[in-house]
């Protein structure tokens, strides 16, 4: 697989640096080097890419702010010299986060991410299984809003279905994830030894579970009812519980 890529910071010797890396990476192909975000915004209408390695701090128009402008399909690494921007570039769906000054080592790291992360997402956009759901080791790729978002199997709390649609719920996550699917397919490719459907509307997570009682399940922030015909097999699962 070749990804395109393209470079933009505004100190010369970084550019160079990348454009060094990329150049001797077979599975990159470089589209476009730019000197700013101003300049990087204007280039990437015009030749989009695949991947974006993405200086924060720069004049005019910083890395977060241009990650939030560009188009979906591009995966965004950022690049700065200051660690305490980690947390801020996961919450704008940053694929990695390289700090400066960057190895050839790390480099490479994070472009085999990058080339998992769109092999998984070009076989779901071709896949008609789960409307183009994937599932992984750790996780499950599910499209929501144009986007294919990654569901992490030890975060996920509980599922919700909603006729046609479904809702995952997330630890430490604000809004739920909405995708297209029903709950029979989901059910399928979650690990049935780690979910458990409890009501036909509802699979939870068993090591989240903190408490059963009176039909219903506790969890975080949360009250799962349990369907009748679920009872005997939760038993089964948790061990014997007051219902």
């Amino acid at each position: 697989m070749i990804l395109k890529c393209a470079i933009t910071d505004d100190e010369p010797l970084a550019l160079d640096l990348l454009e060094s890396y990329v150049k001797k990476t077979p599975s990159l192909e470089l589209e476009g080097r730019y000197r700013n975000a101003v300049e990087a915004l204007a280039g990437l209408k015009e030749n989009p890419v695949d991947l974006l390695f993405l200086d924060i701090q720069m004049p005019e128009l910083d890395g977060m702010e241009l990650s939030k402008m560009i188009p979906a399909s591009t995966r965004v690494v950022f690049t700065t010299a200051f660690g305490q921007y980690a947390i801020e570039g996961y919450k704008v769906n940053a694929l990695d986060y390289l700090l400066k000054p960057v190895s050839y080592q790390e480099f490479m790291r994070c472009v085999g991410k990058a080339i998992e992360w769109f092999s998984i997402a070009r076989k779901a956009a071709g896949s008609n299984n789960a409307a183009g759901t994937v599932r992984d080791n750790s996780g499950v790729y599910v499209k929501s809003e144009y986007r294919l978002v990654r569901i992490p199997f030890d975060g996920l709390l509980y599922v919700e279905g909603l006729k046609d649609y479904v809702k995952f719920y997330i630890e430490s996550s604000g809004a739920p994830v909405l995708s297209l699917m029903n709950m029979r397919d989901l059910e399928g490719m979650l690990p049935r030894d780690r979910f458990l459907r409890v009501h036909r509307s509802f699979i939870v997570n068993i090591s989240k579970i903190r408490s059963i009682d009176r039909g219903r399940i506790m969890l975080e922030n949360a009250n799962i009812p349990i369907g009748d015909t679920y009872k005997e097999t939760l038993q089964k699962m948790v061990g014997k519980c007051m219902m």
